[in-house]
């Protein structure tokens, strides 16, 4: 039912990518809850495309002023609360680990994008109904979130590649990402933002059945990335891994989330990481970010 909604909505046209149709995006402001690698990439992102944002973390919005300030007139800083408030759309820009420290109630209502992966031991968090498959990393986040129309999405690939990635449409090298949600109509106003700022998306299913997209699984995460050659220096597999990956069609994108087969052990690892990944992401989060 969900699927046939959003195609209803979108327009899905071959190989079940969702098409953004119309030049001024409906949805004017994306409020981004987290400030590091992840939340700044989002924001960059929207604000080229067009979008007004508003950015939270932890610590308060005093601690923006030199973000806002690189991201221009179109951004500013908020609470929490008053970037949700503000959204049209609110990205969880966050590990899932901080899930419970999200005020559950102000979201409801609320188109939500879950940028967040479950990778179990990570920020000493770890949870038996996630290891066990009996519900996946978004159902559990959308348990918390009451009355939010949540959606999974923006999360299969890095801070690094989601810049790196972002081609206009029609672009010989879009590529494409998927989304999952229960909710079609949020589904459609999250296509739209992804379609916007550079991506193909495809219809993944429901949030029961977003473990097809989540790590460990073919379509995340390293299908975006450039393969480094052997033997290269240090520097050079760094320059070489951020740029852009191959790109992904729509029908091979829809080819990975149907031929996924649910990982086991589930959850990501960071032995499974690139060394190149994670140095880089040591070079460039800050010290809040590492801490967190």
């Amino acid at each position: 039912m969900a699927r046939r909604a959003i195609a209803r909505l979108c327009n899905l046209s071959a190989g079940n990518a969702v098409v953004h149709r119309g030049s001024t995006p409906m949805t004017q402001t994306i409020g981004i809850i987290g400030s590091g690698l992840v939340g700044k990439a989002v924001a960059r992102l929207a604000i080229a495309a067009g979008y007004n944002v508003v950015i939270s973390n932890s610590r308060g919005p005093s601690t923006l002023s030199t973000l806002v300030n690189e991201l221009g007139s179109k951004a500013r800083a908020g609470t929490v609360e008053e970037t949700i408030a503000a959204g049209d759309i609110v990205t969880l820009s966050v590990p899932l680990a901080t899930f419970e420290k999200l005020p559950a109630n102000a979201f409801a209502g609320k188109t939500v994008l879950d940028q967040s992966n479950y990778y179990p031991g990570m920020g000493e968090f770890r949870r038996a109904d996630l290891d066990a498959g009996e519900l996946t990393s978004s159902e559990l986040m959308q348990r918390h979130l009451k009355g939010a129309k949540l959606v999974k999405g923006l999360h299969n690939l890095s801070w690094i590649h989601m810049e790196s990635n972002a081609r206009p449409a029609g672009h010989a090298d879009r590529t494409t990402l998927p989304i999952a949600g229960d909710e079609g109509a949020a589904k459609a106003t999250v296509a739209g933002f992804i379609e916007a700022i550079g991506y193909n998306v495809v219809d993944a299913g429901s949030l029961a059945e977003s473990w097809r997209i989540e790590p460990n699984t073919a379509i995340y995460f390293w299908r975006y990335a450039p393969k480094v050659p052997d033997g290269v220096s240090h520097e050079e597999a760094k320059r070489i891994y951020q740029q852009r990956g191959e790109p992904v069609s729509p029908q091979e994108a829809r080819k990975l989330i149907d031929e996924a087969v649910r990982p086991s052990p589930i959850g990501g690892t960071l032995e499974g990481m690139p060394q190149v990944h994670v140095d880089l992401f040591l070079e460039q989060a800050s010290a809040d970010t590492i801490k967190q």
